[in-house]
């Protein structure tokens, strides 16, 4: 399918108005596991934009059906409302030379605005999709939130999910591949004491300096052309200047491309752990987050979704697709076999920085990359 001249007018009449959503929902604040203050201002704007039988699920996902029954195949479109940042009073935003300055205008706030703005066309126009439609505000796709929102999805409705599009990128963009991870809180303990009467007792933080020179030893696996990688994020632990630390944490994380590989690193990992356990240090170690890799699925199908987003990219955004690994929201479905992309909304800066700002002249079109590219569910 492509725009036709009914959505290109929809566009420009409703650019002031996503502004204005951007604007207003940036400051909401929404740290992943309590998006409850989004959670309600996306679930009002809905019901205000003709939305019928939006709910909000115990995942904190807002849902909002649209031809959907019973038992009828779905398509899944989604944004996160969660960002990486704490905050929980009003985020700082300004505008300055056409650009928004906010943490998270861009990851993922500007992305679902769009999102509800293209969704909003085909609803209250009251276009008929080829299959049920779930449009999705979900959870926890940052960080710790370990995609909660998006298992809840399809571990709700399961084989009915026939593809899973998240929107939560840059406009020339796809990912299609998923980068699998996991991540722990390592914690190690030694008897410690007082610096000079206790001198010789084990000092916790030496271990675990000890344990990271290790894990920082390790050559990384490789399968053809795949991708591994690994990070110690944070350190803590100690008393004072003058006792042998007791306790000492860190968080570590390996990520990569290839199933295979992010196995390889779990054996290792375990082998290191079990390693400074045979010497009598106490370590426990603490699964936070765990994200899959790509499962198998059907060629066809897949290859048929990245078509159609890479066609609308080409056509809407002006340039050459680029493909590529990530770890986004669509790493649940793709470990299930359901064809799951990401692809981008408009074009923004310096995510996961509290410097982040948006072009705020992409969401124009990003508006009608979405229109496009979402015609090809609805009977036009």
């Amino acid at each position: 399918m492509a725009i036709n001249q009914a959505m290109e007018q929809y566009a420009k009449a409703c650019n002031e108005d996503v502004k204005k959503l951007v604007r207003d929902m940036s400051v909401i604040p929404a740290p992943s596991h309590h998006e409850e203050k989004r959670v309600t201002f996306v679930k009002d704007w809905m019901e205000k934009n003709g939305a019928e039988g939006v709910y909000v699920d115990d995942a904190l996902n807002v849902i909002w059906p649209y031809h959907v029954t019973d038992d009828n195949d779905l398509v899944v479109f989604m944004a996160h409302t969660d960002l990486v940042f704490p905050d929980t009073e009003p985020l700082p935003f300004r505008e300055e030379d056409g650009k928004y300055f906010c943490p998270g205008v861009g990851d993922d706030t500007a992305r679902l605005a769009v999102l509800l703005t293209a969704a909003k066309y085909f609803v209250q126009n009251k276009l008929q999709p080829k299959t049920g439609i779930l449009f999705v505000a979900n959870s926890c796709e940052e960080g710790l939130g370990n995609l909660k929102g998006s298992r809840k999805i399809i571990d709700t409705f399961g084989s009915r999910v026939k593809e899973l599009i998240t929107v939560d990128g840059n406009l020339s963009g796809i990912v299609a591949h998923a980068v699998g991870s996991h991540r722990y809180r390592v914690t190690v303990r030694t008897e410690g004491g007082h610096s000079y009467g206790a001198f010789g007792n084990r000092n916790a933080i030496r271990c675990l300096a000890s344990m990271i020179d290790t894990l920082y030893s390790v050559k990384v696996p490789q399968n053809g052309s795949s991708k591994t990688t690994y990070n110690v994020g944070a350190i803590s632990g100690g008393t004072s200047v003058n006792t042998i630390a007791q306790e000492a944490q860190m968080l570590y994380e390996y990520r990569s491309d290839d199933k295979d590989c992010l196995d390889k690193m779990k054996v290792m990992f375990e082998k290191v752990v079990d390693a400074y356990r045979a010497t009598g240090i106490d370590v426990e170690v603490e699964l936070l987050g765990e994200r899959p890799c790509n499962g198998d699925m059907d060629p066809v199908a897949f290859a048929a979704l990245k078509d159609r987003a890479a066609a609308s990219i080409r056509s809407i955004v002006g340039v050459e697709p680029s493909f590529h690994s990530g770890s986004t929201d669509a790493n649940y479905p793709l470990s299930k076999g359901i064809p799951a992309i990401c692809i981008g909304g408009c074009n923004s800066v310096g995510a996961h920085t509290r410097e982040e700002f948006l072009y705020v002249d992409s969401l124009y079109t990003g508006t009608r990359y979405l229109l496009d590219f979402m015609s090809n569910y609805f009977e036009l």
